[in-house]
């Protein structure tokens, strides 16, 4: 009759298996505990015996036990299932928060760089007045340089007339 009852079967205990969720940290495993295993195996008379206390004697007792035990198990779920959507809503959170932040540092980047080609305008046409003010410098200067060569022309005669030799 032991080998009949499912509460003494060997490798009835079962492991606990985990809510899967892929998308963070790991989830608080589920509970899969049961009356069943917890109790030790019995052999012979001690198992017929144990059988005849749990049917014969008190069934109210342990229907009470059984009833409460799956009210723990219900409620530890329910606690573990509450810590789960907990961490989904958290894992959402920062999703969000990623993308507000990814958001807000692309329009500063680009702010920043029309800042910054404001900046290379201004800066290039600051550059092309200097740059058209020096052309005009060195073309006075060229033809500054000109009127110096015939100026020296002109005084090459007058050097020779007056029997001086010019140094140039």
């Amino acid at each position: 009759m032991a080998d009949a009852d499912p509460e003494h079967k060997e490798g009835s205990e079962q492991s606990g298996s985990p809510v899967i969720d892929k998308s963070g940290p790991a989830p608080v495993p589920t509970s899969s505990w049961s009356p069943s295993t917890t109790e030790p195996r019995q052999s012979g008379d001690a198992a017929n015996a144990a059988a005849l206390n749990t049917e014969g004697k008190s069934p109210g007792y342990f229907a009470t036990l059984d009833a409460s035990v799956e009210a723990l198990q219900i409620r530890a779920q329910s606690l573990i299932d509450k810590i789960n959507e907990k961490r989904s809503k958290d894992q959402i959170m920062i999703k969000d928060f990623n993308v507000n932040l990814t958001l807000k540092v692309t329009n500063l980047s680009q702010c920043l760089e029309e800042r910054m080609y404001q900046e290379y305008e201004q800066n290039n046409n600051q550059l092309q007045a200097k740059l058209q003010e020096f052309t005009e410098v060195m073309e006075r200067i060229g033809l500054l340089q000109e009127e110096l060569k015939q100026v020296c022309q002109t005084l090459i005669p007058v050097y020779k007339d007056l029997g001086l030799q010019p140094d140039m």
